[in-house]
Order: structure tokens, then sequence, then C-alpha cells
């Protein structure tokens, strides 16, 4: 499937919007400004983004602890995305949820999720309804390299295959579960391997190519959609920073970071977009500005937001 125009400068769009974000907040959190923990999504943004444009606004997705980058990709509120990570009233979640836990669920996001291999149940669950109701909606689940040894993620697979329910699995393997290499967690290669073990596709792309991604879930969607149930889709990628911000990453050397930044997935893509005639140079350039100012707008709004009362502690708190 060869995406339109439209599409392709959407991507783009989204791409560099993800970038800019999360450079923003990874110079606020060194600063001192972001309370709690911050997991990037630097170097993964062809990822969520090349899955995301395979969906439609009613399709639904389920998201990790480094999530920012699919709820930006799923058409997430900048401005309210980035009071939430800063604690204010005005955030998503009204201050209370932070980096981990953003959802919207009147664009699909049904929740970033600090569980690792938290997240496939819940699409499980989102994919079941769907198919009860006859809503004629999809599910994508992201999940990370670690979460795929989880058993929650083992048997949403299973249960899912089972069922036939209409769910994309995709997951983001960029090498490390935490500090832990994929090489010692696991004996398979390539975890889209284990799809054969539930009687689905199992397919590896590369998690750095949008249009890859884009044409592999793209295919999985469609046949979620006409009810012959889920896929397995690896994306291998990398993020360029730790598992959190202040992780030292001294489990990692310096020159297999040095390669990875080497396929930076934007400069890539631009490349490809300016190749065919989708955009001029001028014109990519002017796509960063204008969103370099929507993320300074963002930054504003949240500074400005006030910080939830201490008398709100206990509201919309659910045990």
């Amino acid at each position: 499937m060869t995406p339109d125009k439209k599409t392709l400068v959407h991507m783009y769009e989204t791409m560099n919007k993800i970038r800019m974000f999360e450079k923003k907040l990874q110079d606020f959190f060194a600063a001192g400004e972001i309370p709690g923990f911050v997991h990037l999504y630097l170097g993964e943004e062809a990822v969520a983004t090349g899955a995301c444009s395979a969906l439609t606004d009613k399709d639904k997705i389920t998201s990790t602890h480094r999530g920012h980058g699919h709820l930006l990709a799923k058409g997430g509120d900048l401005k309210l995305m980035m009071a939430e990570i800063f604690g204010r009233k005005t955030g998503y979640c009204l201050g209370k949820g932070g980096s981990m836990h953003i959802a919207d669920l009147d664009l699909g996001i049904l929740g970033a999720n600090g569980i690792v291999g938290g997240g496939g149940p819940l699409a499980t669950g989102a994919a079941f309804a769907s198919k009860y109701s006859k809503a004629d909606t999809v599910t994508v689940c992201f999940f990370g390299d670690g979460a795929s040894n989880q058993g929650t993620t083992q048997e949403s697979l299973n249960l899912a295959s089972a069922w036939k329910l209409p769910l994309v699995f995709v997951n983001e393997n960029n090498g490390y579960g935490i500090s832990c290499p994929q090489c010692k967690s696991m004996a398979v290669t390539d975890i889209a391997d284990r799809a054969a073990a539930y009687d689905m596709p199992g397919v590896v792309v590369d998690g750095n190519d949008v249009l890859a991604v884009f044409e592999a879930v793209s295919e999985a969607v469609k046949r979620a959609r006409n009810g012959e149930g889920p896929s397995l889709i690896e994306c291998k990628t990398y993020r360029w920073r730790g598992h959190f911000e202040g992780d030292a990453c001294t489990y990692r050397c310096q020159e297999e970071l040095d390669e990875w930044m080497g396929k930076d997935p934007i400069p890539r893509f631009e490349a490809k977009l300016v190749e065919s005639g989708a955009v001029s140079k001028k014109e990519a350039a002017a796509i960063q500005d204008r969103i370099a100012k929507e993320i300074e707008e963002a930054v504003t709004f949240a500074k400005q937001s006030p910080f939830p009362d201490p008398s709100e502690l206990l509201d919309n708190v659910y045990a």
C-alpha cells in the first residue's frame, strides 16, 4: 500500500513533532523542571508514526511507559500532553498521571502503561469489545522486547488468535529491556518467530523505515478488519537515550549508539520525500519551523497552567 502525498507529509510532520517534543522534555528533565520519571522515544519515531498512519480515528491503541510517540502519532494534543508531564491541572489526566499514564479515549488512546506487558490484556479486551459489538475497529498493541517475555503478552497473543480478534501486536524491539540486551533474555533472534506458536503471521521490518512499518501494519490492519485475526509485527529499532532519563547507559558502547544514530529515521524519510517530489527542502524546513513554534506554545501553556489543588488529591483516583 503506497500512501498518498497528504499522508506522506503528515508522517513527516508527526516524526518531527515527536522528535522535537522529546528533545524539549530531555532538556526540562535535566533542569529539574519535570516531576517523576521520563522515558524518551528519541530514535524510534518511525514505528509509532508508521503504525498509527495505518489507523482510522476510531481505531484504538494501547501504549507503554515509553509512550509519548504513540500518543502524538495517534493525534494527541501537544498542549495537554505537555501540561500533564509538567504535572499541571490542564493536562490530560489533570496532572495526576504524568508521563506514563496519558490517555484520550476520544482519540482511541486507551492509555500509556507503567507496567511492562500491561498493554496486552487491555488491547485484547478492546479488540474483543470491537468484535462483540461489530464496531469495525482495530486495536494496535505497542510493546517492547522486554514485554515480549511477559506472560501477559503471551496470553494476549494466544487469546487474540484463538478468538480471531481484530488486533495488531506491534513489537518495538530496541534491543534492550532496561539494561539487559535481547541476546541475554531470550533464545530467539526475531521475536516475530513466536507468532508461529499462535498461528498468526509474524513479520520483521526495519523499524527506522516509516514506510516499511506503514506497509506492514496496513496489511495487518486489513487482515484484522476482515475478520482474519491478529498479526505480530516486530520493528527493529533503537532508543538513543537510556531506559529513563538519568540512566548512565554503561551497558552499551558508543560505537553501537553511533551506528544506530547513523540510521536516523527522519533524514532518511526526508531524503525520500525530496527525491520523490512530495516536499522540497524549503517546505521541509518550513514544517520543522512550524512544529518548533507549536512545541514552544505547548511549553508556555504548561508552565502558565496551575498545579492541582491539594484538596483534589483523591478526586478521579480509583483503586
